[in-house]
Parts: C-alpha cells; structure tokens; sequence
C-alpha cells in the first residue's frame, strides 16, 4: 500500500499524477491532505493509523515551498517516505531545498516527477511482492525498447 499525503489541496493534481502511475502497476493507494505546519496533531494521527497497519508499505508527500511533510512523516514512521515536491515557478525551484536538506536522524527520499515517485515506491513494494519485481521487470525492458527503437539515426561507434 502507498499512502500519498499532500500539503494543501494545491498538490492535488501533482498527487493525483503519482496516483495515475500506481495504478499502472495495480497498486493500491489512500490519499489525505495533512500540512505538517498548519495540521501537525491530525497528520500525526493519520500516521499513528497507518503505522498499525502490516506492512509493507510506502509513504509519498508532496508539499512545497516550505516542505516539512516529508521530514516530519518521515521522523514518526519505520517505512520508506518518498518526496515528491511540486515544481514552483514562482521560486524558480528553489524551494526543492526544503526537501532535500533534512535534520539528522530524517531520511525521505526525493524525486521531482510524480512517474519517478510512484516507480520507486513500486520498487520498494517489489522487494517482498515477487509479481512486484516481475513488472517493474517489465517496465524497464519496454521503456529500454522505447530508446533503441527511437534511434532513427542508426549511430554505430
């Protein structure tokens, strides 16, 4: 299971993308709202009730500018957290520092495109679903075959 948290309902289609990508994997997927600044006792909640659930499972929060979500989901939870940041024009991308810099003991991993976050949550799942591991298996070879089948230019060296 993938559990996406967005910082404000602004994160919505960012999250929604990461979604459309878990399911191209047939993978299942809860997704709330919870700003680690402005509703940190609800978050915490939510997590206190993912947390009892068996895993595996895997975190994805998506927040910008300020991102706290990812450290702060990632300091109460034993599971692997994904970041996924939306891209801010506004900030020129700089606000990606607020989910790459985080306190010692903290360790979400972050991607900046919604298709790299569902992937990488799906190899983290595949590490103990077997049918898992066979379809990103699969996704590797069709999307080597993209490349080789893209080069027009037959380029020998």
């Amino acid at each position: 299971m993938v559990v996406i948290f967005l910082g404000s309902k602004s994160d919505l289609d960012w999250g929604k993308e990461i979604g459309k990508n878990l399911d191209s994997f047939g993978i299942k997927y809860k997704m709330h709202i919870a700003s680690a600044h402005k509703t940190p006792e609800y978050l915490l909640s939510l997590l206190q009730r993912y947390e009892k659930l068996k895993p595996p499972k895997v975190y994805i929060c998506v927040a910008g500018r300020s991102n706290a979500l990812g450290g702060m989901v990632d300091a109460n939870v034993s599971s692997p957290v994904i970041n996924c940041p939306p891209y801010s024009e506004k900030y020129k991308g700089m606000d990606i520092l607020s989910s790459l810099r985080m306190p010692s003991g903290v360790s979400p991993l972050t991607v900046l495109e919604p298709e790299q976050a569902a992937l990488a949550a799906v190899k983290i799942l595949s590490e103990n679903i077997k049918k898992l591991k066979n379809e990103i298996i699969t996704y590797q070879k069709k999307a080597k075959e993209k490349i080789i089948k893209g080069n027009k230019f037959n380029i020998m060296l």
